[in-house]
């Protein structure tokens, strides 16, 4: 009995004790074309033919889809793996723990992992002699079929986790074994084994529902309808959809906050939609200004056929309003729901797609599904407005409580801030009211109100402007009016997407009542209506700095903004312009061009210069890698530009660039001098301005349409595969340069506090100049708004190379080594 027992505990120990280079047992057999490089000539062929294309993505997911499917039942082995020596000891005087308790921790594991197995081997032969009528719906409709199985795991899941939990505080042994689990890696991967926890890998079976789900979805968007496959993957699809909506948990209902302040009616000032942050949230406000006082109210939901009505959450008399000093602002500042910027662009990306799809709809007649996508559009654009806010408005109640708006622009702020400011050089008295004079005020604000709607483009008749799509060129001549000298500059802002950005700045004139700029910035617009231009006067006082973003806070002299009009905007003639501010007049130019007109690529005729000549052309005359601009380029950057605020997004001086072209394709000896004296802004846009002039986009013409669809794929494991593939599907010369951009990138981004360009910013700012569709690309396919497609093509576009962004250092050798790119992260 005893040697019995010390062959069990010996057992347990080999579970802790395992090597890394150690196998398991039962081992895969994964030596095969698709995990030893070769993944056959059907992989490396170019995409021709939507069909054809299809398939190959096809291909591509499933491989990926299996890399994953590796490496899972990897994961629910090393979860088995102590069960076998842990039932053996719970029969012997010294259990480890009892037979319930290891039926509760491990239930259905075996069942899922033997499940898993079969499906894999059954795979794997499928995708190592592929062809066009390869079928494998009926192997997803059998594993969908079994979902019987995760139902009970997942009924069990809770009580598992909690009975390990219970186990490993009462046992020191199981303890150590249940968090030191052995996985073994993929054939691939440099790391044969990695340490993970118990509780981790109970949870990697919830996790793998939704995983097949989304390769099923990724696979019918690949797969010809009249494809063998077809319905039996549709029928899988259908299985596992009603699974997971039969287990989905229903979340309960936010908590709101609820407060009844009092108020009282005047003359309405200004009204408008302001973001406010309440108990840590967002919460969308419609914030009146009367004459003796400032009231925040929402709108409450009424049933059908009732009035809208307005609920008053506070308000505060303008004689007790004071706004904040920065040293009372940073002791209160409470914490702020952000969002990824990945996740706003997801949002932009819906907007564009639902907007492409109510034209096709409308075409139909199909005013049913309009309305249907318009409701849909209207969430995502409502959710953009609430989240897309960043810059902070402190108003406070001398008798009391601080309130915080979030706004999109300085000129929103200062707007507000000027109003309310007029309205108290008036003698105000304070103002308290009964709760009947406030429900007045407050019915009496929706027939009061000017602005009516938030401003949302599914709010829009369908006649008005959808905006304007394209290039901006505008020069900052001058400005006059100033009665003291001081020093000077401009900023230029456009709206998109309901909110506005920052676009330009001009340089600082110093010590001046009549600055002269005479400076070009060409303005990126999407979707846009409106230009502003805001005049500062810089502070050099170290003094007064802003608490929230340790920035010198520069004072608005005058501000003031232009509706882009679509028949001036049209022409293609500088248009000459004057705005009016506070008694000081900025003159300015503009003119328009079309995107496809500022992004069509003309081949340089003169094959000496860089600028519009094949990158491989470049490189080789210069027995480089990369080219000699790109290189000088982002060393100066790194040198004095990488703190810069708004770095590659700030337009430089268009003088300067040209300059600067003219200097790198007549080879200039003083290239290396003017670098160093050029404004910054100005050396980063001449490497933008490269990469948009190349003949053909960096990523290339030939494989865009592959990168669209692989950035569309649902699946991580899929995707991965796809992405890494198109990568190594490129020329060398464009491959190297493309690798060396994004680690300078990355490198930008480390100083994001600092220049406020996060890895989403600066995709932004290149994915549309590294990635384009080919003329004869664009031009296929149904009639739709350009302004749509352009929309909807640059979210996919800046999708792409955050997703190179975001991944982990890519190496050239590496990539041209390894065929297939196996994620751990499943």
């Amino acid at each position: 009995m005893e040697e019995e027992e010390e062959e069990v505990l010996g057992m347990l120990d080999k579970v802790l004790e395992l090597e890394d280079d150690e196998p398991l047992d039962g081992e895969l057999d994964l030596d095969s074309p698709l995990n030893s490089g070769d993944m056959g000539p059907h992989l490396l062929r170019p995409f021709q033919g939507d069909i054809e294309k299809g398939l190959e993505m096809k291909k591509l997911v499933l491989s990926g889809f299996l890399a994953s499917e590796e490496i899972y039942i990897n994961q629910l082995e090393a979860l088995l793996l102590p069960m076998r020596p842990l039932k053996a000891a719970a029969t012997s005087s010294k259990p480890v723990l009892s037979m319930e308790q290891i039926e509760t921790i491990f239930f259905k594991i075996q069942d899922i992992f033997q499940i898993h197995k079969e499906f894999y081997d059954a795979l794997l032969p499928h995708i190592q002699q592929w062809d066009d009528k390869v079928t494998v719906g009926h192997l997803f409709q059998k594993l969908a079929s079994e979902l019987g199985v995760y139902k009970a795991f997942l009924d069990n899941y809770k009580v598992a986790v909690e009975t390990a939990e219970k186990c490993a505080q009462a046992n020191m042994q199981f303890q150590k074994i249940s968090e030191n689990l052995k996985v073994k890696g993929p054939k691939e991967s440099k790391d044969l084994t990695s340490s993970v926890t118990m509780e981790a890998l109970l949870y990697k079976p919830i996790d793998r529902v939704t995983r097949s789900t989304l390769v099923l979805h990724d696979l019918l968007k690949h797969t010809p309808k009249d494809h063998p496959d077809f319905p039996l993957l549709q029928d899988a699809l259908r299985i596992s959809q009603n699974f997971l909506s039969s287990i989905n948990e229903e979340i309960d209902p936010r908590r709101t906050a609820v407060t009844t302040p009092k108020g009282e009616a005047r003359q309405l000032v200004k009204d408008g939609f302001l973001v406010e942050v309440s108990e840590g949230s967002r919460k969308l406000r419609h914030v009146f200004l009367f004459t003796d006082l400032l009231l925040c109210a929402k709108l409450k939901k009424t049933s059908v056929g009732k009035h809208q009505q307005y609920e008053c959450k506070w308000y505060i008399p303008l004689a007790d309003l004071t706004f904040q000093t920065l040293d009372d602002a940073a002791d209160s500042i409470p914490h702020i729901q952000t969002l990824p910027e990945h996740e706003l662009d997801e949002m932009k990306n819906k907007i564009c797609v639902f907007k492409s799809e109510i034209q096709k709809e409308k075409s139909k007649g199909q005013s049913r599904v309009v309305e249907r996508l318009r409701k849909k559009m209207n969430e995502q654009e409502s959710c953009l407005l609430l989240h897309s806010p960043s810059i902070p408005f402190r108003i406070h109640n001398k008798n009391g409580k601080s309130y915080l708006f979030l706004l999109s622009s300085d000129y929103e702020r200062s707007e507000w801030r000027e109003s309310i400011e007029k309205l108290q050089k008036k003698d105000l008295q304070a103002c308290v009211l009964s709760s009947v004079e406030l429900q007045v005020l407050t019915g009496f604000c929706f027939k009061l109100r000017t602005v009516h709607n938030i401003p949302l483009t599914s709010h829009k008749d369908d006649e008005e402007s959808p905006g304007h799509y394209g290039f901006l060129h505008v020069i900052v001549h001058s400005a006059t009016g100033f009665k003291e000298s001081a020093n000077l500059y401009c900023t230029l802002e456009v709206d998109s997407f309901g909110y506005y950005v920052g676009k330009a700045k001009t340089r600082v004139f110093r010590d001046t009542t009549e600055p002269t700029w005479n400076e070009e910035f060409e303005i990126e617009l999407e979707g846009s209506q409106c230009l502003r231009i805001l005049c500062y006067e810089k502070c050099y006082d170290k003094t007064k700095l802003n608490k929230d973003d340790n920035e010198i806070v520069d004072k608005i002299v005058g501000k003031g903004q232009v509706q882009l009009d679509p028949q001036a905007v049209q022409s293609k003639n500088w248009h000459m312009d004057v705005i009016e501010m506070n008694g000081i007049k900025v003159e300015f130019s503009m003119k328009f061009s079309s995107r496809d007109l500022s992004l069509k690529r003309t081949p340089s005729k003169k094959q000496s210069g860089v600028f519009g000549v094949k990158i491989s052309v470049v490189t080789k005359r210069e027995r480089s890698k990369v080219p000699y601009i790109v290189r000088q380029c982002i060393e100066e950057v790194e040198k004095r530009g990488i703190e810069e605020v708004g770095i590659y997004r700030i337009s430089g001086v268009a003088t300067d660039i040209q300059a600067l072209k003219a200097a790198f394709d007549t080879n200039t000896k003083d290239i290396l001098v003017m670098l160093s004296d050029m404004d910054i802004n100005a050396i980063a846009g001449t490497l933008k301005l490269y990469f948009r002039e190349l003949p053909e986009p960096l990523l290339t013409d030939r494989l865009y349409p592959a990168f669209m669809e692989g950035i569309a794929l649902s699946d991580p494991a899929a995707k991965e595969n796809c992405m890494m593939h198109l990568l190594r599907s490129l020329p060398d010369p464009n491959l190297i340069t493309f690798l060396t951009l994004l680690e300078h990138l990355k490198r930008v981004a480390e100083k994001e506090p600092i220049n406020k360009m996060s890895l989403h910013n600066l995709a932004t700012v290149f994915g549309p100049t590294l990635l384009r569709p080919s003329e004869s690309e664009s031009s296929k396919g149904h009639v739709t708004l350009a302004s749509d497609i352009w929309s909807h093509d640059v979210m996919a576009q800046v999708q792409v190379l955050l997703y190179y962004l975001q991944h982990q250092p890519i190496s050239f050798s590496e990539l041209k080594r390894n065929t297939l790119y196996f994620s751990t992260d499943v």
